[in-house]
């Protein structure tokens, strides 16, 4: 008779979605539609001949173990804009930590805003997390990824934990925007140090790669005023930092900036859900 085993490991999600559009009598259309696992798509009905896609984890969140691949691509002369149906929340790992890999991709003409609601992390958890974009040179990308350290209205307090977050980013090959974000161990601590985030709990990174990048430098800083902003352009992409004290005041400052790099267009619906 065999022993029953005792080291049952546990459940962890696993998930992978792929879409790609393609251009079809001037509107952006389908062309692959791919899920997998607890990564889902949902595509709401659009009138105006662009692409909206709604990213859900259906696990309901993070923890140690658990990986997840989104693969977006915008196929020549398509608009694709891509969001999540609530934040992501990354809970307290009990080994190992969790992973979510995004590629995207830009063709020809083409446009790609990737808006996704915040990152919660939550005390003693863990996230991996990588960006890796290929752009067209002749394409426009908005880019964006923002993190909250707990919920401050829910008296939550992260205190140790691992966030690690790396984005590359090429234009026709060429590399034009690299960074890593490590916050590791006694992550109260670090965020309370002036050049981390000097006490607060929410910061994010808007990034604008297009035509217009140079002359929404002056409308972006006027936009922000005295507030915890820092706008640069350089190497013909817009970098936008942002630190807030908590999550609502930084929503407050994204909404209108992501209206502005959007040409006058809101933030998606689901944000206001």
């Amino acid at each position: 008779m065999l022993a029953p085993k005792t080291d049952i490991l546990p459940q962890r999600t696993k998930g992978i979605a792929r879409l790609v559009t393609k251009s079809v009598a001037g509107k952006t259309r389908l062309d692959v539609f791919y899920q997998e696992s607890a990564a889902k798509i949902r595509i709401p009905e659009s009138y105006d001949g662009r692409m909206e896609a709604v990213l859900i984890n259906t696990s309901g969140g993070l923890t140690g173990g658990d990986r997840i691949e989104w693969q977006m691509e915008a196929g020549a002369d398509t608009a694709l804009t891509v969001t999540t149906q609530a934040c992501e929340r990354v809970y307290k790992s009990s080994g190992g930590h969790a992973e979510v890999k995004t590629v995207l991709k830009v063709g020809a003409r083409s446009v790609l805003h990737w808006l996704p609601q915040e990152t919660i992390l939550f005390d003693q958890g863990a996230l991996r997390r990588t960006l890796d974009v290929e752009l067209n040179e002749t394409a426009e990308f908005i880019g964006l990824e923002a993190v909250l350290m707990g919920r401050k209205a829910m008296g939550e307090i992260v205190q140790t934990g691992l966030f690690r977050d790396r984005w590359r980013i090429r234009q026709a090959g060429r590399l034009i925007h690299a960074e890593d974000v490590c916050l590791a161990g006694d992550i109260k601590a670090l965020c309370r140090r002036s050049p981390v985030l000097g006490g607060s709990l929410a910061f994010a990174t808007l990034l604008y790669c297009g035509p217009r990048a140079e002359a929404l430098v002056a409308k972006l800083r006027a936009l922000f005023g005295e507030s915890s902003a820092g706008v640069s352009h350089w190497n013909g992409k817009l970098v936008i930092r942002l630190v807030a004290a908590e999550g609502y005041d930084l929503r407050k400052m994204l909404i209108p900036a992501i209206s502005l790099l959007r040409n006058g267009d809101p933030a998606p619906k689901v944000w206001n859900l």
